[in-house]
């Protein structure tokens, strides 16, 4: 496996679909409390509104409908050949968003090329692709219907650009009250009715008083080793965020303990762009670099036996299963070994990765009773590495700064004050469905708590893993998350995923200690 050099330096969810996550800082850690989102990652149906007039030059990227979205549920008999196609599209949307970024400039004279250069070979792949699902899924069941009307797409503006700020923070780490239009076609300012407790709109207000956060700069223009983003608007002072981060209130009979497994920082630097729960059995699935702690056999082709029978890099040796999350690189000019390599500088993620400073992975109860044993195997994703397109109705990563985490941010990086370090973290879904370890969108057979704490109907509790990131950066709008090149190093796409391989002894401690108020490790 190809080692990468290291240096250590460090909603209105779409109304179409469901809620979106809010994070709120308990006493045993954080505690994700979410409406359920049923429908995968983001929109589906037919396919956006063409946005190429009269945006000029602001055009920044491409805009596709999720299809992982229109599909039935999948046959197990199909599912590796959709996710194959599906895999296949992502690098339709990342070979087409280099044809757009190479002719931008001629784009924004000629929008009539843009139909010819980009958007037209894209429909006809896109298509194809659509077609072969089609087909695999009819071998062994009925043939989904419509299918091709998820093949167009469009070109977009980065609606985050300019002065306004906004950073969603609302001190909750879920979507506050930006009140703009995020590109999607409706305000996504409400967040579901609600003010994350704080009946007022922190977030609605421009965090940077409508300056340039840092950047001495226009915060509209290209930032970004890569050349496709960060933009300075994409930063705030956490200083000007409104803390708000409430306690949640727990219930009689509330499963309080806490499980602590420590798997390390990755500083065995194990990298690759693949990830085995969306694209298994294809390399450079993910389009970026994630960094892996864990388990060490974790790659396209590894199997559940692979992963059984892994080293892993957890202190207990009873924990095998697999933390990864996409790497954090310094905007500083410097390059790693992946500058020409797939996931790396092939994708537009270049500068220099970050060696975490801390990596806390806790298991935390439900707030209204008792926790069951996760299934071995079961594979969680939270968030979601697309949400700049597709919306933010399952975005799920929270940004803070060491000594302001009452301030969670999730649209914006945060920018720290000098000796406090950047947090991203991840309240993963604590609701299994009782029978599937993933489903065909890797989304529906997990989900978070009600608003009132419990689960769905047909959920049942499981200990929820809430994993903390600590990253020592210099202060300052210099550094962004790997993502998908269409997606813009945006950080709302931050996204985590979790396999969860522990054995039966030690996945029954756990669930002993958090249902009986213990603290474990």
């Amino acid at each position: 496996m190809r080692r990468i050099s290291r240096k250590k330096r460090s909603t209105l969810a779409n109304r179409a679909i469901a809620a979106s996550a809010a994070l709120i800082l308990g006493g045993g850690g954080l505690v994700a409390v979410n409406v359920y989102a049923s429908a995968g990652e983001g929109p589906s149906g037919s396919s956006p509104p063409t946005r190429t007039q009269n945006a000029g030059s602001r055009l920044s990227t491409i805009d596709c409908p999720e299809a992982v979205n229109g599909l039935p549920d999948v046959p197990d008999e199909a599912r590796g050949e959709v996710d194959r196609e599906l895999a296949a599209m992502d690098t339709q949307i990342t070979d087409a968003y280099q044809q757009f970024a190479d002719r931008k400039e001629q784009i924004a004279r000629d929008p009539g090329l843009a139909e010819n250069a980009v958007l037209g070979p894209l429909r006809s792949k896109r298509t194809a692709s659509l077609d072969r699902i089609g087909i695999a899924i009819g071998r062994v069941g009925e043939r989904p219907a419509g299918l091709e009307s998820l093949a167009g797409c469009s070109l977009r503006a980065d609606d985050s650009r300019g002065g306004n700020g906004g950073g969603r923070g609302d001190g909750n780490g879920g979507p506050g009250d930006g009140g703009q239009d995020d590109g999607q076609g409706q305000d996504q300012g409400q967040n579901q009715g609600q003010d994350g407790g704080q009946g007022q709109d922190p977030g609605g207000q421009d965090p940077g008083q409508g300056q340039d956060p840092g950047q001495g700069q226009d915060p509209g223009q290209d930032q970004g080793q890569g050349g496709n983003g960060p933009v300075a608007a994409d930063f705030v002072d956490i200083q000007s965020v409104q803390p708000g981060v409430d306690r949640p209130r727990q219930r009689r009979g509330a499963s309080r303990g806490t499980f602590t497994t420590d798997c390390g920082r990755n500083e065995n630097g194990k990298f690759n762009p693949d990830n085995v729960i969306v694209a298994p059995g294809v390399s450079n699935g993910a389009h970026h670099m994630h960094d892996y702690i864990g388990n060490q056999a974790n790659d396209a082709f590894a199997s559940d036996d692979d992963l059984a029978n892994g080293a892993t890099t957890c202190r207990n040796q009873g924990d095998r299963s697999t933390y990864y999350w996409p790497v954090l690189r310094l905007q500083n000019g410097q390059d790693e070994d992946d500058v020409n390599a797939d996931g790396g500088g092939r994708d537009q993620n270049v500068g220099e990765i970050q060696t975490p400073s801390q990596v806390t992975l806790k298991f935390v109860g439900s707030p209204v009773g008792r926790v069951t044993a996760m299934p071995r195997f079961l594979r969680i994703i939270t968030g979601d590495a697309k949400a700049f397109t597709n919306g933010d109705a399952n975005a799920n990563a929270s940004w803070s700064c060491t000594g302001f985490e009452d301030r969670q941010l999730t649209d914006k990086y945060p920018i720290c004050p000098e000796g406090s370090q950047v947090v991203r973290t991840f309240a993963f879904q604590n609701c299994w469905d009782g029978q599937n370890t993933d489903s065909a969108n890797h989304r529906t057979h997990v989900a978070f708590a009600q608003d009132d704490g419990r689960c769905p109907n047909g959920f049942r509790a499981v200990p929820q893993l809430v994993q903390r990131i600590v990253y020592d950066v210099p202060p300052g709008p210099g550094f962004a998350v790997d993502s998908f090149p269409e997606q813009l190093h945006k950080p709302i796409t931050d996204h985590g995923d979790f396999i969860n391989v522990f054995d039966d002894r030690l996945m029954k401690k756990m669930v002993r200690c958090i249902n009986d108020g213990r603290r474990c490790r």
